[in-house]
């Protein structure tokens, strides 16, 4: 039998296996290369002590655990994938694409830049101050403010409006976003105490006329995830608004989508808009930047301009600021809106892409990877306007094994993200630069030159099939939206 200690003894010095993986060092560094190597033969030690290892791993077996668990605690910067989903606001992606005019105002930021300088006196600047007018004009506000995302605007507003008081919300509307995050934990941790109003399917201004005894302010809650249908009832904004002026406080519409102003456009249904909000009667509205609106993450508050400068001047509004990258983005964002450019932003732009020309792409795409082509539906994505869609063409690519494709093109360079429903591959051209559909194309038909059916059934995907599920999320491969 051999001797345990013989091969505790053949572990390699953690100096000679440094010298052996000068590509590790160049890469990770000196200091997390050493910490690598030393995890490696600690981890094989522990296997040899316990009888789990008669054994030691050879020097190159060791370097190579040590990359291992480099790579794995090194992971990259996120990375440019291509998005043939469909849903335009794919949370999992990013959400809003940014425009060419945001991301060249990123990289004009990313330097030294005057973001919290007046270079007219040379004294300090105020950060929000190039945002706020943009935004105030954008939503037909008296002012506005931007915050890191909109759960941080309602907290904002919460903790400086209603902190330790009670805030009136229909339970109707006590919504959950992503990851879990409760509007009653939102309310929790601002310092508001939640007084609930009403049922879940009706709430009547009456309900909050007579509901709480220390009332703050009252909050309406768009439920852009979902929708409440059948027997239901409640208030419209103007409703909600006499209720907040004979009850002396005010109301705060959440309007969730940052759609800034209606626009006419049918799949959009009844999103509510921060113009239309305060319109009808909201002191203050807020919103998300990435969804709707187009441009980076941020929270965006806007109204009556004393709530306003309460929230700005909370203490929680410098946790909650924007960095100077996402200052610099918004404002090119608010920019093009304002101009009237709004076709310049991604996500507008796909969602009023031209019908004949997503046409000619589809059928391109599809000659070009052995598809066809069928009617379907887009998504807008990332919780706005959740029962509509968008028509338009999609490609069906047929597979013997559509989710091994799929899994190819996302490990693809640079990965496309495609869906999988009804046993086929679906591509949506327009959620695609179409600068990319000849690479895409080319990526499709790699991908599908290595499914099965491609030697067995020639012309396989030239077979109409079901069309169900081909304009939903469904059982899609990869990232879902939300």
């Amino acid at each position: 039998m051999a001797d345990p200690r013989d091969a505790l003894a053949a572990l390699p010095r953690i100096d000679a296996l440094l010298e052996s993986a000068p590509a590790l060092v160049a890469r990770y560094g000196r200091a997390s290369t050493v910490a690598a190597l030393r995890g490696a033969v600690t981890a094989a030690r522990e296997d040899l002590l316990a009888g789990r290892a008669t054994t030691a791993p050879d020097p190159a077996t060791l370097v190579a655990q040590a990359e291992q668990r480099l790579t794995a605690r090194r992971p990259p910067p996120p990375r440019a994938v291509r998005n043939a989903t469909g849903v335009v606001l794919h949370t999992n992606l990013g959400r809003a694409p940014l425009s060419a005019a945001a991301r060249a105002a990123v990289a004009e930021a990313a330097g030294s830049c005057d973001v919290e300088l007046d270079l007219d006196t040379g004294g300090r600047g105020r950060r929000g101050a190039r945002l706020a007018p943009l935004l105030a004009d954008a939503c037909r506000a008296e002012d506005a403010i931007a915050v890191n995302n909109a759960a941080a605007a309602l907290v904002l507003v919460l903790a400086a409006l209603a902190g330790g008081r009670e805030v009136l919300v229909s339970r109707g509307e006590l919504v959950e976003i992503g990851g879990s995050f409760r509007l009653p934990e939102i309310m929790g941790a601002s310092g508001a105490r939640l007084v609930e109003v009403g049922t879940t399917n009706k709430t009547r201004a009456s309900d909050y006329a007579a509901a709480g005894t220390d009332v703050a302010l009252i909050l309406k809650v768009h439920r852009s995830n979902f929708r409440l249908t059948g027997f239901t009832e409640e208030p419209d904004i103007g409703a909600l608004a006499e209720v907040a002026r004979a009850r002396g406080v005010p109301l705060v519409h959440d309007v969730g989508s940052g759609l800034l102003a209606e626009t006419g456009e049918a799949w959009l249904g009844d999103e509510p808009s921060m113009a239309g909000a305060l319109a009808h009667g909201a002191d203050l509205a807020l919103c998300s930047g990435d969804k709707l609106l187009g441009g980076p993450q941020a929270g965006l508050l806007a109204g009556r301009s004393d709530l306003v400068r309460t929230c700005d001047g909370h203490p929680m509004a410098r946790a909650l600021r924007l960095d100077k990258l996402r200052v610099a983005a918004l404002s090119a964002t608010l920019h093009q809106h304002l101009a009237e450019r709004s076709e310049d932003v991604p996500a507008w732009g796909m969602l009023r892409a031209d019908p004949a020309t997503l046409n000619a792409r589809a059928r391109a795409l599809a000659a070009a990877a052995g598809g066809h082509v069928e009617e379907g539906t887009s998504l807008v994505g990332g919780g706005s306007a959740p029962d509509r869609a968008v028509p338009g063409p999609v490609v069906r690519l047929d597979a013997a094994q559509p989710e091994a494709v799929a899994a190819r093109l996302r490990h693809a360079e640079p990965p496309l993200v495609v869906r999988v429903a009804d046993g086929a591959v679906w591509v949506d051209p327009r959620t695609l630069d179409p600068a990319a559909d000849e690479a895409v194309a080319t990526q499709l038909a790699e991908a599908l030159a290595q499914d099965p059916a491609a030697s067995s059934a020639p012309g396989a995907g030239s077979t109409p099939g079901s069309t169900s599920g081909a304009g939903s999320e469904g059982p899609a491969a990869g990232p879902a939206a939300s």
